[in-house]
């Protein structure tokens, strides 16, 4: 069995501080955390804090979410989210897109890339029905405009499964642009997908753990880069209810995601 290492992904615990997120990550032995900014809070002092965490656990950072691209010029807090994320040792920024416009999109997402040049940090474009990119098809043509060597795409299991993308879909991605996906298992025939709240309500409260659904997470896994991070995205009402001690519910989260990993053949 190849083994990927996996990340906490941030949206486990929206309640959690910055530094509860590390320390969950690393008291539930993930591999990687995954860590939210609200750029209006974050404060010098947070990553002060942030990055003694890191130190005193040695968690490394998957990823640092979210820069929402909106219609209008670049918004200057999304070039300070990629700043924040390169001082943490952060290798993605995951980036998604309320903007109609594709060219605007392209552009702002091909600014940031030119700011992070030179760094080790990734920007990813995350498609789904609850933004303007809603396939992994759009996404991977707005990317092809850009072609900078700092670009990924971010494959959400749940938006890639609810968008009607194909295995065949993400096998035709560059395996250059994939730095990490992120993988959860939710019921079929699941949501209307023409119901935007009800798409909204599925991403944040209604995911379930790996093998606990019917969406086709080992086909998706089976069609990604040996080895690859994966960043496990079971946001859940039901296991924020069922764990609120955010260590505890970490540590629910590595239980079920590797014994569905040790799982496959």
């Amino acid at each position: 069995m190849v083994r990927h290492p996996l990340a906490m992904s941030a949206g486990i615990m929206p309640e959690a501080t910055p530094v509860q997120l590390v320390e969950a990550a690393a008291h539930a032995g993930f591999d990687f955390g995954g860590m939210w900014m609200e750029a209006d809070q974050w404060t010098a002092a947070t990553t002060r804090g942030v990055k003694a965490a890191l130190a005193a656990t040695g968690l490394r950072l998957l990823d640092i979410e979210v820069v929402w691209i909106k219609p209008g010029p670049l918004d200057p807090a999304h070039l300070r989210i990629v700043d924040v994320g390169l001082e943490l040792g952060a290798r993605n920024v995951l980036c998604v897109s309320s903007d109609p416009d594709a060219g605007a999109t392209r552009d702002k997402l091909a600014a940031l890339m030119a700011h992070a040049a030179g760094g080790d940090i990734r920007i990813n474009l995350e498609f789904g029905l609850f933004t303007e990119v809603k396939t992994i098809g759009q996404a991977s043509a707005i990317l092809r405009e850009i072609d900078a060597p700092n670009m990924g795409l971010l494959i959400d299991a749940l938006h890639w499964t609810r968008s009607g993308g194909t295995v065949a879909d993400v096998a035709a991605v560059p395996v250059e642009w994939l730095g990490y996906a992120q993988l959860c298992d939710a019921p079929m025939p699941g949501v209307d997908v023409t119901d935007a709240d009800a798409v909204i309500d599925e991403a944040i409260d209604g995911r379930v753990a790996l093998g606990r659904g019917e969406l086709a997470i080992r086909d998706l896994l089976d069609a990604l880069p040996v080895g690859l991070p994966i960043g496990i995205e079971e946001r859940s009402k039901a296991l924020r209810d069922g764990f609120p001690d955010l260590r505890l519910r970490a540590v629910e989260l590595m239980r079920t995601s590797r014994a569905w990993m040790a799982a496959r053949p």
